[in-house]
């Protein structure tokens, strides 16, 4: 392989790294335009049970219970996460597991 070559899958790679998102986040957005509270949220969480998408490979446990624990207390709907199952592939193409939690009092 030339170096040319080389130079030119290196570029790739950091260009692909550069725009991908590996961080865990909460799976939940908002329809701007809906009116009725029962639609508004678009995303697999909801207030009271959140949903982390996160890359098993890149993140541990303990920062997706953060992550959620954070969006419950923000939501005044519990003090802490409870886990309740684990999906696989059902998020994006980098961070493609799910984490679904209930919040608890």
């Amino acid at each position: 392989m030339s170096r040319v070559k080389i130079a030119n899958l290196l570029a790739l790679t950091l260009f692909i790294n550069a725009c991908s998102q590996f961080e865990p986040f909460i799976d939940r957005r908002r329809d701007a335009g809906v009116r009725n509270l029962d639609k508004l949220y678009v995303g697999e969480s909801l207030p009271d049970a959140p949903a982390v998408c996160y890359n098993k490979l890149w993140t541990d446990y303990g920062q997706i219970k953060k992550l959620a624990d954070e969006e419950c207390i923000n939501n005044d709907t519990g003090r802490y996460a409870e886990p309740v199952k684990q999906t696989v592939f059902t998020c994006r193409l980098f961070v493609p597991n799910h984490f679904y939690f209930k919040c608890v009092k």
